[in-house]
């Protein structure tokens, strides 16, 4: 499913470019799928931070799924400015009530928000009302509608811990950006987990085979369709100062003194310059 949000994201010369898609092994966590991800977004940037990116600008997303625990790291490299964020999630079969999910020290209360993707407010534009959960039923399963207070009684029930960290490498504004930044997250988790469940009846059922032939055909449409509008736009030049670099092309940041972030070991912590954990409950 999240193959098709990808898709729907793309469009217009902008969206998601599936890189790779490939199994990975871990000595700690076992099997599981690497994926890497490129998610052009430039008229997605408020006015403010545009001024520092390139023309062509997109953030790195590379995904460890070691199936309950997932890493996810996404990475901007462009000069001056170097962003990173990193998301750790963990599922469990509960409601949300897990103080310590990660078993390390306990996210402070201050930091914790709980998400519930039936009544919490997401942007008009994503609005959907296929995708309402107060309307939604499941045919396959019988599940739905969500009434208030689902999280309490409903069976069964599933949360999605995410233990988020930022930072943003530019005096004056790191403050700012970091917290659009959570608040960006907090609106992309809350549709993508509406999207899940309202999606119930296109996944339900599919072995892990099945899973991988669907992300493979919709991986392929995604990227005709980005690199299609991407070809057609013409879009006007940024001043000269501004340039796009390849993520792989780590010796020519370290001759320009920009250091990279290692991204191969999904067991490497970053320090953040702030946290926050997110709580959400999908069904």
């Amino acid at each position: 499913m999240i193959s098709k949000h990808s898709n729907e994201q793309s469009g217009g010369g902008e969206g998601v470019e599936v890189v790779r898609n490939q199994p990975d092994t871990h000595p700690q966590h076992g099997l599981g799928q690497l994926t890497e991800k490129r998610i052009y977004l430039n008229s997605k940037l408020p006015s403010w931070v545009s001024v520092f990116v390139p023309r062509v600008f997109y953030v790195t997303e590379k995904a460890w799924n070691f199936y309950p625990y997932t890493i996810t790291g996404l990475t901007t490299l462009f000069y001056p400015p170097h962003t990173h964020i990193r998301i750790e999630t963990r599922f469990e079969n509960n409601n949300g009530d897990n103080n310590n999910v990660f078993g390390d020290r306990p996210t402070p209360a201050e930091s914790v928000s709980h998400l519930d993707i039936l009544i919490d407010p997401i942007p008009d534009k994503h609005y959907k009302e296929t995708e309402d959960l107060s309307r939604w039923v499941s045919e396959k399963t019988g599940r739905g509608p969500l009434v208030e207070g689902w999280r309490k009684d409903s069976t069964p029930i599933m949360c999605s811990y995410k233990r988020v960290q930022c930072s943003f490498e530019v005096y004056g504004f790191q403050g700012k950006t970091e917290d659009f930044i959570h608040r960006n997250i907090q609106d992309i988790l809350l549709v993508g987990h509406r999207q899940a469940v309202a999606w119930t009846d296109e996944w339900h059922g599919m072995s892990l085979e099945d899973v991988r032939e669907y992300e493979r055909q919709i991986q392929e449409q995604t990227n005709s369709k980005l690199k299609s509008t991407q070809n057609n736009n013409t879009a006007a030049p940024r001043p000269a100062y501004s340039r796009s670099m390849s993520v792989t092309d780590e010796r020519s940041l370290k001759k320009m003194g920009v250091k990279t972030m290692a991204m191969s070991d999904p067991s490497t912590s970053t320090l953040p310059h702030s946290t926050v954990r997110l709580n959400s409950t999908p069904e």
